[in-house]
This record gives structure tokens, sequence and C-alpha cells, in this order.
């Protein structure tokens, strides 16, 4: 499961509303939302980013927050390393042939450590 696909599912719970009921809604199969929230399908467009947004009647942070989330949801990474140093190419690649083996815990460890560098 994604990112955005996790707070999709939080809001559809939060309100009782059924995947069927919201792909109705907002034009989509069933199918394709259960893919989106399930991380099976890429990052929605904008346009159907735009539709959901709107289907939960959401707004200015609320909305944002689902716009980032979206940004950080595309379930195919790929890392172009070229014109990097060796050491970042194998960190790339040391991540993504363990990254199913950390636990919830060691990815919140990563996750601060790059989010703390990113911000000094």
């Amino acid at each position: 499961m994604t990112p955005f696909g996790q707070a999709v599912r939080r809001l559809r719970a939060e309100r009782g509303i059924s995947q069927k009921s919201m792909a109705d809604s907002i034009g989509v199969s069933a199918a394709y939302l259960s893919a989106l929230e399930h991380g099976h399908r890429g990052q929605p467009s904008w346009e159907m980013l735009q539709r959901i947004i709107g289907y939960f009647n959401v707004i200015w942070d609320d909305a944002e927050e689902l716009q980032r989330l979206a940004g950080l949801s595309h379930p195919r990474v790929t890392i172009d390393t070229s014109g990097l140093s060796p050491e970042a190419t194998a960190l790339a690649n040391q991540l993504a042939s363990s990254i199913s083996d950390l636990s919830a815990e060691q990815i919140g460890q990563l996750r601060a450590v790059l989010t703390k560098e990113k911000s000094e």
C-alpha cells in the first residue's frame, strides 16, 4: 500500500464509503480504485487527484497533504546514480535489494536521517 492509498482508504473508512460507491462517483472502476489504494497503480494523474480531493470535499491543508502523499506514492521508484560516487550507487542498490527486509522501525530511522539531512 502506498501513503496515498492508505490516506484514501482511511478517508473512505471514516466516511463509511465503499470502493464501488467512490469509484462510481469519480468515474473509475472499483478495480482501479483498489489497485490505486494497494499501490498496484502508479501515482494518480493531476486530474484524478483533483477528482479525489473534490469527492472528499477536503480543502487547504488536507488537500495539500493528499497532493504530497500522491507525490510519495509511486510504487516503482528508479534512482539514477549516473554521475554520482560509487558509494551512492552501492547505497541505491543495497536499498533496492534489502528494503523488503527492513522493519517499520528501521525504515522510520532511515527516513528520519534523510529528512534531517534535507532540512539542514
